[in-house]
């Protein structure tokens, strides 16, 4: 096939969302090449057909000969054009996150469907087990609301477990949310999440995948998808984690990409807190508040705040304290925790609420800054003579 033949449509100086795919389809060519090759701002498109090999440019101009453009590329790109709100990003796309550019190996494209706004705060990632305990989904879903109602983007992988309650935390604060999944996002994975992912975008948040629609989700997928997880974020938050988790994996990768790690202490008997432990021993930051977390990161949600000043949760926590003092409900909880840590089952017991009604309680009483969580279950946090600087 000649060059010729698809001249007029190479004539750009850099590569189009067409040729960003194309490239993105052929064998043998790591994402870490590409990103040296745009790096290098080398001539396209001479330049770059110039480093591929013989089969890869073979394949690469029949993919953008018309021909092989309408029989692969444009079954994939018919996808985007269905709704305004799908988008094929690339390096070269007004809205491609800067960030991945700091990966080795950043995808060269990403399917995106949804708010690019997403794009734009300063994110976090929150990951953790997908078979959690009561408690983990209760922190992890209190953090995220937390961090979302600060202005920061929570980024996870809508999988089970950790993942969807990050999601939810994010949604109940109305904040945004970007889910980043290991099939094409014509395939929901799992099927379990339609509904958490119709939500999603209902909200204004954001699907992303680096693999094309039509395809379907792979064991293999999901280690690959934790480097843009944690690649579009500016710290990660474990919470919950065994020492074989695919949790620690991502933690690994946010201290390669020179991310902050954090991690939820928990109990010392319990399996899922092993990873967290191993995370804190090897230098992650312990994170006890969702405050911990801001006041490490501190720069980027200073700068950042998505609803104004006015409306930041740590500028309305004084006022929560004194709605707490006059709630007769929250007071009795208090009462409950006033002699010393006490057990998720053994305040269930003595509330005679159920499981849910308790941990919604709880949830309210942390993010006021009234309750923690210790080794032992929940106890009362210690007396601050701060608490009247919380609106720093």
């Amino acid at each position: 096939m000649e060059n010729g033949h698809i001249q007029p449509r190479l004539n750009q100086q850099v590569p189009d969302a067409s040729d960003w795919l194309a490239l993105s389809l052929l064998p043998r060519l790591g994402a870490g090449r590409l990103k040296q090759w745009h790096h290098e701002r080398r001539a396209w498109p001479q330049q770059w057909l110039d480093a591929l090999s013989v089969p890869q440019r073979h394949y690469f101009l029949y993919l953008r000969h018309p021909q092989g453009h309408g029989q692969v590329l444009q079954p994939m790109l018919d996808w985007c054009t269905a709704e305004s709100s799908r988008a094929l990003l690339h390096p070269d796309h007004p809205a491609w996150p800067a960030l991945l550019n700091e990966l080795p190996d950043p995808p060269p494209v990403l399917w995106a469907w949804g708010n690019l706004a997403c794009l734009e705060p300063p994110a976090i990632a929150i990951v953790g087990s997908r078979h959690p305990s009561s408690a983990g989904r209760h922190h992890a879903q209190a953090f995220a609301r937390t961090l979302a109602d600060a202005g920061s983007c929570i980024v996870s992988g809508m999988a089970l477990g950790i993942d969807a309650q990050a999601h939810e935390g994010a949604l109940s604060a109305g904040g945004a949310t970007i889910a980043v999944v290991g099939s094409g996002l014509d395939h929901t994975y799992p099927r379990q999440h339609r509904s958490l992912q119709q939500r999603i975008l209902d909200a204004g948040g954001l699907l992303l995948s680096e693999h094309p629609p039509a395809t379907e989700a792979r064991p293999a997928f999901f280690p690959r998808r934790n480097r843009i997880i944690t690649g579009l974020s500016r710290g990660v938050l474990v919470v919950e984690a065994a020492l074989r988790s695919g949790s620690l994996i991502s933690a690994r990768l946010a201290l390669e990409q020179n991310r902050d790690v954090f991690a939820l202490p928990g109990a010392l008997e319990a399996s899922l807190s092993a990873g967290c432990h191993a995370l804190i021993r090897q230098g992650a930051t312990l994170a006890t508040t969702p405050m911990d977390i801001i006041e490490e990161l501190g720069g980027p949600w200073c700068a950042y705040s998505s609803k104004g000043a006015e409306d930041r949760p740590a500028c309305r926590v004084g006022d929560e304290r004194q709605r707490i003092e006059h709630d007769p409900q929250a007071q009795r909880w208090l009462a409950l925790l006033r002699d010393g840590a006490v057990s998720l089952d053994e305040l269930v017991l003595r509330s005679g609420c159920s499981v849910s009604d308790t941990l919604n309680a709880l949830l309210a009483l942390e993010l006021a800054g009234q309750v923690v969580m210790c080794g032992n279950g929940w106890t009362l946090s210690a007396p601050s003579s701060e608490s009247g600087a919380q609106t720093r």
